[in-house]
Formats: structure tokens, sequence, C-alpha cells
């Protein structure tokens, strides 16, 4: 009788855990319940946090300019045998150049630009509103005139409150810019080493783990470091293409603040989807301010910008890469967006792939260790994985 039971335990045991469906809902609990722990012990994760707080500007901005200026380093050393020292000397010379060139010449300008368009803002959104609301003078509009009003109420006391602000503003300031102060210090240095050793760093971490274990996850590393880097530099560019189309385009049809719209144009393409219609917001209020004709050859200029943006210029040089589903992009930039603010908006995407890129390697490490799959559906879920 007790082999009898037995028998019929283990025979429980084992379709539990060669059951999908089972093992499918063990392996959610398990991740849920790691969530769990690690919100219940946050506090331990406080001291990581502020140490990234104090020190996350100056690797992400090396980061950037890393993913920029590697493939050049790594294409001379590989074809040419130029030492990576020359290289990379060579490199911050010409940065060192450019940041010089930005401080002296661009910044004062972009700083004069910006004033007057923040000193003129509230003067084009009442006449951007006064145009809105003779359009929308019917009752079937009153929730939006009502909106209209406190939104003009909401930007008056703003600049009001930052006028009157005093010293909290000048803190304010003085702390931004020290801020950046430091990072431009201090990424040139983190910079540099990662340019010099940066491709020893997979084999470096790589032999803290078991030997079996280290060909995976060097693989895991380069595919996740290929991923990134395609987006960083494909978005990059095609940043800096939205900006000079733009600039073209305002300098064409004359339009104020022109420049300095395009600028903004260019990093707000970061944000995937929606970042070109948000440079839009500036250019259709001061356009409407200036004349109607005027609002024509914006709108003009911004259509012909999305149809070489989306037809030529992204497909160039994005491609399909992270090939991810656009309803999954606005879901990633809402969450990222609501979770980290900013920061979350424009490293969601990359961070999204690099995530992907270890459950695809998870899942394919679990589907190889169970039993419940077939050699035939173990092949084609490895081919999905690497498509």
């Amino acid at each position: 009788m007790n082999q009898k039971n037995m028998h019929e335990k283990s025979w429980t045991w084992h379709w539990a855990l060669n059951n999908k469906l089972v093992s499918a809902l063990l392996a959610t609990l398990l991740v849920l319940l790691i969530i769990f722990m690690a919100y219940k012990v946050q506090f331990i994760f406080a001291p990581i946090l502020s140490l990234f707080s104090a020190v996350g500007a100056p690797i992400i901005v090396a980061g950037v300019f890393y993913y920029l200026m590697n493939p050049m380093v790594d294409w001379l050393e590989r074809k040419h045998h130029v030492h990576r020292i020359i290289t990379i000397t060579v490199q911050f010379v010409v940065l060192a150049l450019l940041i010089v060139l930005g401080v002296i010449a661009v910044i004062p300008w972009a700083r004069e630009q910006t004033g007057e368009l923040m000193h003129n803002w509230p003067k084009y959104w009442v006449a951007v509103s006064d145009v809105i609301e003779r359009i929308t003078k019917d009752d079937n509009f009153q929730a939006l005139n009502k909106w209209i009003d406190s939104t003009n109420l909401s930007l008056m006391n703003a600049f009001e409150q930052f006028s009157k602000g005093g010293s909290q503003n000048i803190f304010s300031i003085f702390g931004t810019v020290t801020s950046i102060g430091i990072t431009l210090v201090t990424f040139p240095l983190i910079l540099f080493y990662l340019l010099k050793d940066g491709h020893d760093l997979p084999g470096y971490m790589a032999h803290f783990l078991p030997r079996r274990m280290q060909g995976s996850f060097k693989e895991t590393l380069t595919e996740i470091n290929s991923q990134i880097s395609n987006y960083i530099r494909g978005q990059l560019s095609v940043a800096l293409a939205v900006a000079i189309m733009f600039a073209i385009g305002y300098t064409i049809i004359d339009l104020p603040y022109g420049w300095l719209i395009a600028i903004a144009a260019g990093f707000l393409n970061l944000i995937p989807f929606l970042g070109s219609f948000l440079a839009m917001i500036p250019a259709i209020v001061v356009a409407i301010f200036v004349s109607p004709m005027m609002l024509v050859y914006v709108l003009i200029v911004f259509v012909i910008e999305q149809t070489l943006e989306g037809k030529v210029i992204a497909p160039k040089l994005l491609g399909n890469s992270l090939r991810i589903h656009p309803v999954t992009v606005v879901v990633i930039l809402l969450s990222a967006g609501n979770m980290f603010g900013i920061m979350g908006v424009i490293f969601g995407i990359p961070g999204y792939a690099a995530l992907k890129v270890l459950i695809f390697r998870l899942y394919k490490w679990w589907q190889n260790v169970s039993n419940l799959y077939d050699d035939e559906q173990k092949i084609d879920i490895a081919s999905d994985v690497q498509e």
C-alpha cells in the first residue's frame, strides 16, 4: 500500500513538473515572489540608488559617446592596426574642440533665443487661445473653453511664481549648473577607459562564473550590446537629421526662433513616435501668432519632414533592428515615463531591448532543461529567438 501511494505521489509530481501550464504557473509564481521580496527589502537597494543618482549622469553620457565613438576605434584597430590610444586621443581632441565651440558660440545664442521665446510665450499662448476660443464659441465646446482658461491661468501663475522665486530659483539653477559641470569633468575619464578596455569587459565579468556558463554569458552580453548600440547610433542619427530638416524648412519659411525650435525637435525626436509631434507645439503656437499663412507653411514643412523621416531617413539609419511593435513602444513610453520621468522615456526602449534579450535567453535555457518541448519545437523557438 505504501509503495502504491509512493508511486502515485511520484507520478503526480512527474506530471506536474512536465505539464506546460503548471510549469508556467510555477515560474510566474516564483517571479512574483522574487519581486515581492525585493519590494519588502527595498531599503537594501537605497544606497545603490543613491550612488547611481550621484554617478548616473556621467556614466550615461559616457555610455552614449562610447557607442558613437567605439566603432571607429575598433575599425581602425582591426583594419589598419592603429593603436586604440592614438584613435581615442584624436577623438578626444575633436570632442574637446566641439565642446569649446558649443560653450563659446552655441550656448550663448541658445540662451538668448530661449530667453526671448520664454518671455514672449505667454503672449503667443494667449493669441492661440483667442483663436481657438473664437472657433469654439459654440456651446458644445464649453468644456474646451474652460480648459483653455484654466491652462492660461496656470501658465500665468507659473511664470509669476518663477519670476518671484528669487533665491530659490538661483539655488536651483546653481545646482543644475553644478551637476552639469561635474558631468562634463568626470564623463571624459569614464569614456576613456570604456573605449580603451570596454571590449575586455565581457571576458572579465565571465571569469566570475562557472566555465560552462561563460560562453552563454558572453553571447548574451554581446547581443545586448549590439541591440543597444544599434538603437543609440540610429536614434541619434535620426535626431540629427530631423533637426537639420526642420532647420532648413523653418529657415526657408522664415519662422521666428526656427533654429531653436528645430534643435528642440531633434532632441525631442529621441522619444520614439511622440517626439516630432511634441516638437510641433511651439512651432504651431508661434506660427499662429505670426499669421495664418505661416501656420500653413509650418504644416507643409512638418508633412515633408515626416515623409522624408518615415520613408527615407529612419529606414536607412534605424532599419528594423529592434523589431518592436508600435503599440509595445507606446506602452513602454507610458510605463517608463510614469516610473522614471523623462529619463525613462528616453532610455525605456533600449532598456526593454536588453530585458527582452535576457528573457529570451532565460526562456531558451528553460525549454532546453525541461522536458516540455520536443526537438522540433526547440529548433523553431531557438530560430525565433535569433530573429
